[in-house]
């Protein structure tokens, strides 16, 4: 497992067109959004 350490705002790039970025951090919930082609599911 990799295991990255971001600040909020920061983002993780996965391959061309996959960007995962730390949206908000509240004690121990961390908000993660996902920017990904139409054709890419997300769950």
């Amino acid at each position: 497992m990799l295991v990255l350490t971001r600040k909020v705002d920061e983002s993780i790039i996965i391959g061309d067109d996959i960007e995962v970025t730390i949206v908000d951090v509240r004690g121990d919930r961390v908000r993660v959004g996902v920017t990904a082609p139409k054709n890419v599911p997300v769950h």
